[in-house]
């Protein structure tokens, strides 16, 4: 477990810095997208701490997909969980989604919507990949 904890926070480390140069790239095509887009510097301040958790959160929780001693079910559930909560906080207190529960009903549906069609669609094609590596192995 002391190795997952070290790993979940290199990874964040090394991937972290992603997310703002991400919110730098929206913000400055919505600059040409909105007539009227400005931002304060607490907005700005928010959007950067936001993204560098989101993509810390995102990467860090990798980890959790590759503990091998967890049965899949608890690896999915707690990487879901992590990266859910890690969305949901940060999208509210930067405004993105207002702090309305028919409105965090809504995006729950929606991220799990998508969390579970990426993660189904990755695992297809692993276990495609696997066994097409598995027959040449015969």
């Amino acid at each position: 477990m002391k190795t997952s904890v070290k790993q979940f926070f290199l990874r964040g480390m090394l991937f972290g810095g992603f997310g703002p140069i991400i919110a730098g790239i929206v913000y400055y095509v919505l600059s040409f997208s909105l007539s009227n887009f400005s931002l304060s510097g607490l907005e700005v301040l928010l959007a950067i701490i936001s993204t560098y958790v989101l993509a810390f959160v995102q990467a860090g929780a990798s980890v959790f997909n590759q503990m091998e001693s967890w049965p899949l079910a608890k690896s999915i559930a707690i990487h879901f969980l992590t990266i859910y909560l890690a969305y949901v906080v940060c999208y509210v207190i930067n405004s993105w989604i207002p702090f309305r529960w028919e409105v965090i009903l809504i995006f729950t549906a929606i991220f799990a919507i998508a969390y579970f069609v990426i993660w189904l669609t990755v695992y297809l094609l692993h276990k495609r990949l696997s066994n097409n590596l598995n027959k040449k192995l015969k």
